[in-house]
């Protein structure tokens, strides 16, 4: 992997968790950052740690004002900014429209403004942290299941389209990751995730390596492989693995008094053993 010294990347959502590891661990490395979040205060303090910009906001429309923060060049943008409402079909249309906006058309904004440049002055990167719920699912919550679907499959076209041209793609799938995302699962979370959840740092280290090989595929739980084979080799035993899961699940959030099926929660294969959620 070249130098990353004076190169300029962004990082939405990057006020905390996954994202301010990520800012962390470029600043590290010598790059100017960008932190962009919507919560103003949080993307000021981590910027003012690493001495990198902050440019709070909304994700989908950050590119220029990042841009400009940083001299005109954006090198590697790293979409990360996701939201993960609960429910099913019946979730409110506007808590849909929330999921595709931040957690896929955000992404396909970004490259939009970048990509013409990148591919005018011989490469740059694009980072989407997707979830192993974009190669898995995630019980309890549909849009984020199926928009976390979308921004894998955004990823894997563009790395398809322009890698020959020098645009290097990562799609970044953790499972549990201690965040506030995960605090906010409750005790369905707790049941699944809590053993195997790992810290952000550790999504950003994964994330360095497959750079460092520019390798497409980011999996911080490696088991993930495993899962995602085993959804591909046989989809009805796996279908009915998860379901299993969602049973056992009904039965928990019950026994603590909660709504039975509407906890976030993520599904697992055939064995029972975590399969996605970051």
């Amino acid at each position: 992997m070249e130098s990353l010294r004076d190169s300029g990347v962004v990082v939405t959502g990057g006020g905390g968790g996954i994202g301010a590891a990520y800012a962390r661990r470029f600043a590290a490395e010598g790059a100017r950052v960008a932190v962009n979040d919507l919560d103003a205060d949080k993307a000021r303090a981590v910027a003012a740690e690493i001495g990198g910009i902050a440019v709070p906001g909304d994700a989908s429309t950050v590119v220029p004002a990042a841009r400009e923060a940083l001299g005109g060049r954006i090198d590697t943008f790293c979409a990360n900014a996701g939201v993960a409402p609960h429910g099913g079909p019946e979730a409110a249309e506007e808590l849909w429209e929330g999921a595709w906006d931040v957690n896929v058309m955000a992404h396909v904004r970004a490259a939009r403004e970048l990509v013409p440049g990148w591919l005018a002055d011989g490469g740059g990167r694009f980072v989407a942290t997707v979830s192993a719920a974009g190669i898995l699912t995630m019980l309890g919550s549909a849009p984020y299941s199926v928009t976390k679907h979308a921004a894998l499959a955004f990823a894997e076209w563009l790395s398809a389209t322009y890698r020959h041209r020098g645009v290097d793609v990562h799609a970044v799938c953790p499972q549990g990751v201690r965040t506030d995302m995960l605090a906010g699962t409750g005790p369905a979370g707790d049941l699944v995730l809590a053993e195997t959840a790992i810290e952000p740092e550790a999504v950003a280290d994964a994330l360095f390596a497959a750079m460092d090989e520019r390798r497409f595929l980011v999996l911080p739980h490696p088991e993930t492989a495993g899962y995602y084979a085993a959804r591909a080799g046989d989809p009805d035993r796996w279908l009915g693995g998860m379901n299993k899961m969602q049973r056992k699940l009904e039965a928990v959030l019950e026994a603590d008094g909660a709504p039975a099926p509407g906890g976030a929660a993520p599904a697992a294969d055939a064995d029972g053993r975590t399969g996605a959620a970051s």
